[in-house]
């Protein structure tokens, strides 16, 4: 399993559209640009987010991208899902196997090791990423204090 640049991505621009969450729409450019993500790709990658309903844009001067649930109800793996599609172990190598009963134990194998890596990223949510934000200012500061 290999997340791409466009689940890394992805997962970026809906952080950032945490961390500014209920203050209105944020425009495109302003993620691209915080973000360091060309602005046309990421208009691709709003428009997959937008299709699966973890996003909706505002058009208008003041217009821009907002999350459609709050941070702790969106979940990394349905972002991720949305544009990686499912996510889970590749085995060329299974396919070539003779033996039915080693096949099946290998796919029993990486079924559960998909299993693990859903329930991961299911378990985590943006609003995580935000209480991590928290904490990592919060260990900043204290060191900060004794120096």
């Amino acid at each position: 399993m290999r997340i791409t640049s466009r689940g890394e991505y992805g997962v970026r621009a809906l952080f950032d559209l945490a961390l500014h969450y209920g203050q209105g729409p944020v425009p495109l450019k302003q993620i691209a640009e915080r973000q360091g993500i060309s602005e046309h790709y990421l208009e691709q990658l709003m428009a997959a987010m937008r299709k699966s309903g973890l996003v909706k844009s505002v058009r208008g001067a003041l217009g821009g991208y907002e999350l459609v649930q709050p941070p702790h109800a969106v979940r990394i793996g349905d972002v991720l899902r949305a544009l990686e599609g499912p996510i889970m172990t590749q085995s060329d190598s299974e396919a070539a196997i003779q033996d039915d009963i080693h096949r099946q134990a290998l796919s029993a194998l990486w079924q559960r090791i998909d299993d693990r890596i859903n329930q991961v990223l299911d378990d985590y949510t943006l609003a995580d990423l935000l209480d991590k934000v928290e904490d990592l200012r919060a260990d900043t500061g204290a060191l900060m204090w004794h120096i």
